[in-house]
């Protein structure tokens, strides 16, 4: 038995994904083409559709594709998982003869850090999913070639939401999935306002950034009327906001400058002196659009 194995993230699928699928059935000499979304990507630190979301898309996409089987084993261990660990699982649980890895041209110089790569290299022969135009510095990795004609990320589809990206059997589940999610994140700006306002934090204001280039999609900016006030307006906004699991990946507190990083939203609390000598409104109101690609 010959199989081939293409993981990644699929966060969101996109018809690249699709189309490396299609071209690795007619390309390669195989009985079974394994896609397995990863839990998390060891080079990552979050994802944007949790692996449940991930996995059930990919099942959709591909239901239809009898050589194509969905693999649940990263998403399972609940943590990142090495490929090595993956293609040994699949070795032993399909007995088969070879494996083909299938890996995007982005991947190809990052290959030798992957985790036992010298054994990897023994276990599979490569399949690097390139552009016809794609021109590669050299390797020491051998690899076949799968040519595909589609430039397109994931990361493009996160941050601009394009739709036309997104393969037609998955596009409705995935507009309602985005839909419910900016409906989320404006319901969380709400609640962050609201406690603030409660809490008696002055000129509050929001800043939908989610067209713009900068790093999360909103920015709330409010004015502290001291010291103690402002640690109060931290505190109480822990404390409201644990019902709603709300993250706190990072908190810089000072005097009169404390930045909240909730992953996608900051919240400035500033005192009025700070927020008249940096004029953090100024710099938020001409950031630059985000250009499409």
């Amino acid at each position: 038995m010959k199989i081939a194995i293409f993981g990644g993230s699929f966060d969101p699928p996109h018809i690249g994904h699709e189309a490396i699928v299609h071209e690795a059935l007619k390309q390669l000499d195989i009985d079974a083409l394994y896609v397995v979304p990863t839990y998390l990507n060891p080079f990552k630190k979050s994802f944007f559709l949790d692996e449940s979301v991930r996995f059930s898309l990919l099942k959709k996409l591909f239901e239809d594709e009898k050589k194509v089987i969905v693999c649940d084993y990263e998403v399972a261990q609940k943590r990142p998982v090495y490929t090595i660990e993956t293609v040994k699982q699949l070795q032993q649980q399909t007995a088969c003869s070879s494996v083909y890895l299938i890996i995007g041209e982005d991947n190809l110089q990052k290959l030798p850090l992957w985790k036992s790569f010298e054994e990897l290299k023994k276990l599979v022969t490569f399949v690097v999913a390139t552009r016809h135009n794609y021109s590669h510095e050299q390797t020491e990795v051998s690899f076949l070639k799968l040519p595909i004609s589609i430039e397109v990320s994931s990361t493009q589809i996160r941050q601009n939401g394009y739709l036309s990206h997104i393969p037609e059997k998955i596009k409705c589940d995935l507009k309602q999935i985005l839909q419910k999610g900016k409906n989320s994140l404006e319901k969380r700006v709400e609640n962050i306002v609201k406690i603030l306002d409660e809490k008696k934090a002055e000129n509050i204001e929001i800043f939908d950034l989610k067209s713009n280039d900068y790093m999360v999609d909103y920015v709330v900016v409010a004015t502290t009327l001291n010291t103690k006030h402002a640690a109060s307006l931290l505190t109480f906004l822990k404390e409201g906001l644990k019902p709603q699991k709300e993250e706190f990946v990072r908190v810089d507190e000072d005097d009169n400058w404390t930045v909240i990083d909730l992953g996608d939203i900051f919240v400035h609390l500033m005192s009025e002196k700070y927020r008249e000598k940096y004029s953090i409104e100024e710099f938020l109101s001409e950031l630059p659009k985000r250009q499409d690609k």
